[in-house]
């Protein structure tokens, strides 16, 4: 499926290397006035500026402008509550760096399932599952950030390790040794939401953390999702790890800071990896690596967005039920 949420839904569109990607946002209440500068400062981190770390940031991600073009839903910069629609041109696609996988499969990469599953694909960068995708998760998820923020909640998502290196000022380095050598790294990030309100989210099935981990893990390249004690607790008494709640109590909010971890794999897509498929004669053409070196680096900020996605749409339905309870 392509939308995602039920109250406050955002449907994205577009292919890495058709004429353009966007999406579309239905729920957001009339009158907001549109930051551009916070959609345009996520935009830059996503590509790789103003991060942590900017080593082994792909030649696309530097090269695409990202601009953003409002088709509906916005006038004057003011949401008037109707569909907000927007679309971002991809103006650095080069299919043809991709010429030597129309009849392979890259190692690791959703082609041979897409395949499959369809009975065709868009060999040119990965299509629907590439991570130039992501581009318009940032740009709703800024929309649902701002309705957030003046509710007084604040997300932050943070890179905290690549590959066994916890010290950020380390990060370039090593992510740099990796590129080097052909390779790649991975990396795991940390969000914090603080200004919850206690009460948020559902019993049962509509845990909100349930609801993250859904969100969360259908970022590209995303392998594990944990919170609170999470898989450190394993190894913790239960004294201590039950202390640490994460801000969520039966999948409810408690009114603490919440605070989750997410990991993401290597890229698949490495100088080494192509050397062996060439070796191996799966491929007889050159191929242009245009990847990053560890992906976690640009997945900052499309982490705070899907949270933002989330939490927006839980406070809709929580809106929403407490209209038909006072109705009643």
């Amino acid at each position: 499926m392509n939308t995602f949420g039920d109250s406050f839904t955002f449907t994205s569109f577009g292919e890495s290397h058709s004429a353009a990607i966007g999406g579309v946002l239905d729920g957001v209440p009339a009158g907001l006035h549109i930051d551009l500068d916070l959609i345009r400062a996520n935009l830059d981190r996503r590509a790789g500026r103003n991060q942590q770390s900017a080593a082994g940031v792909s030649a696309r991600a530097k090269n695409e402008a990202d601009e953003v073009e409002w088709l509906s839903g916005v006038l004057d910069g003011v949401t008037l509550g109707t569909p907000v629609a927007f679309l971002i041109r991809n103006k650095d696609a080069r299919p043809e760096d991709y010429e030597a996988f129309k009849h392979s499969f890259r190692q690791a990469h959703a082609d041979s399932t897409y395949e499959a599953k369809y009975g065709i694909r868009d060999w040119r960068g990965g299509g629907r599952a590439s991570a130039r995708e992501t581009t318009a998760r940032v740009v709703a998820g800024s929309v649902a950030q701002q309705m957030l923020a003046e509710q007084g909640i604040t997300i932050r998502a943070t890179l905290v390790q690549v590959g066994a290196e916890t010290r950020p000022g380390h990060f370039d380095e090593t992510i740099a040794r990796y590129r080097a050598d052909g390779d790649s790294i991975g990396g795991i990030i940390r969000c914090e939401v603080t200004g919850l309100p206690t009460g948020l989210g559902e019993p049962i099935f509509d845990k909100l953390q349930a609801h993250l981990a859904y969100a969360i893990l259908s970022i590209n390249a995303c392998k594990g999702f944990d919170y609170g004690s999470g898989f450190d607790g394993v190894t913790q008494p239960g004294s201590i790890a039950n202390r640490q709640s994460g801000g969520l109590l039966g999948g409810i909010t408690d009114g603490t800071t919440l605070s989750f971890r997410c990991v993401f794999k290597p890229t698949p897509s490495t100088p080494k990896a192509f050397a062996q498929m060439q070796n191996e004669k799966i491929v007889n053409r050159p191929i242009v690596n245009r990847s990053d070196s560890c992906v976690a680096v640009r997945a900052v900020p499309v982490v705070e967005a899907m949270t933002a996605l989330v939490l927006a749409n839980f406070i809709a339905i929580t809106k929403k039920i407490q209209k038909n309870h006072s109705s009643m």
